[in-house]
């Protein structure tokens, strides 16, 4: 599956910013998909995941109750809202499909995109 992350920018912190993932793939709802996100120095972490069916979501503690994952899979492309955004959320974030929306490691995803960087000031 190829992946190809966009929307990230520079934005204030208390602001918004949605990430969006298409996916080149004829089976892209046979996939669960989540976002990653890899601050200078530190090392890539968990954000968030959705089943195929985007009945099943999971999130990080830190982001929970202010971002949402979401996808559509007619459109083949999956989303990463993001509100009252804070300044330890700058990070490259990347999108990933695997095979269970229970994954939480990196190495439960085998294909990857190629990051968006967000930045928020503050």
């Amino acid at each position: 599956v190829q992946l190809q992350a966009s929307g990230g920018g520079l934005v204030q912190a208390g602001g918004s910013l949605r990430l969006s993932c298409a996916a080149s793939t004829r089976t892209f709802s046979d996939y669960a998909m989540g976002w990653f996100r890899q601050a200078p120095g530190k090392e890539r972490e968990f954000v968030a995941a959705i089943s195929w069916s985007g009945g099943i979501t999971n999130y990080a503690a830190s982001v929970k109750g202010r971002f949402t994952i979401s996808r559509v899979n007619a459109r083949n492309t999956a989303y990463l809202q993001m509100n009252s955004l804070k300044p330890e959320d700058t990070a490259v974030y990347y999108c990933a499909a695997g095979p269970t929306v229970a994954g939480r490691t990196p190495t439960d995803f085998g294909s990857w995109g190629q990051g968006t960087l967000v930045t928020v000031s503050s």
